[in-house]
């Protein structure tokens, strides 16, 4: 049998220090048990966001907007930025675009509660202008330390600006969308599968039966993907 290499043994004791740090992370407990330490370490995870400085948004927010829903999710939805509504409730999507999110949501045979919905920022910009990049900076890793917790199966990236920051690129949300593609947090993450597909407050502004159609193929792909059923076209997005 031939030694082990320098190489080899530094590798088997990052694979086993990782295996570690799995283990007490919960994600080899049991299934009741894992999604109780999932909730705990996102509820300890949203004190830390609550007390968030590193960026002057904490200045002028009212709540921050952690994101809320399942703590196992397979799906996880993802925007940008909380708005006025959002800053006021400190909850994700519940103002207009959030009216709409739910009834996509709700197309696709599922409820609100039974998937994840958060965004790249967890305070509202001014004006809700668009996010600038050293906020972005400042608030990315909340966001990869509840995917590491949640695990989802898929992330839907909602709108140009959130797509864009997961997938590092600056193509257009047109061209991102129609396709799965692969999200990574790190070099050691997992990756998961993302759709890219339009935020709700542009399909407000931008309602025609195109844009609704397009969002729903989107939809219908999550759901492939999930092996989930997809529901009549007829009881869609209202």
């Amino acid at each position: 049998m031939n030694p082990e290499t320098k190489q080899e043994k530094i590798r088997r004791t990052l694979v086993g220090q990782l295996e570690t740090d799995l283990f007490l992370g919960g994600r080899w407990l049991p299934t009741g048990k894992k999604i109780e330490e999932k909730r705990q370490r996102l509820n300890e995870l949203v004190r830390v966001v609550a007390k968030c400085t590193q960026c002057p948004l904490h200045k002028g927010r009212l709540n921050v907007v952690p994101g809320e829903g399942n703590p196992d999710a397979r799906i996880v939805f993802i925007g940008e930025a909380p708005g006025g509504t959002e800053d006021q409730m400190g909850k994700p999507f519940v103002g207009r675009a959030g009216k709409l999110l739910d009834k996509i949501i709700s197309a696709m045979g599922l409820q609100r509660e039974e998937v994840f919905i958060g965004n790249i920022l967890k305070c509202r910009p001014p004006g809700n202008r668009d996010p600038q990049a050293t906020e972005i900076t400042a608030c990315m890793d909340f966001l990869y330390q509840q995917l590491d917790i949640i695990e989802p199966e898929i992330i839907v990236a909602l709108g140009a600006h959130a797509a864009r920051t997961l997938l590092n690129t600056n193509t257009a949300i047109g061209q991102l969308r129609g396709k799965i593609h692969e999200y990574l947090a790190h070099p050691f993450a997992k990756p998961v599968k993302l759709v890219a597909t339009y935020h709700p407050a542009y399909l407000l502004r931008n309602y025609s039966q195109d844009n609704r159609l397009r969002v729903w193929q989107d939809m219908q792909r999550v759901l492939e993907e999930l092996g989930l059923p997809i529901p009549k076209k007829k009881n869609s997005m209202g």
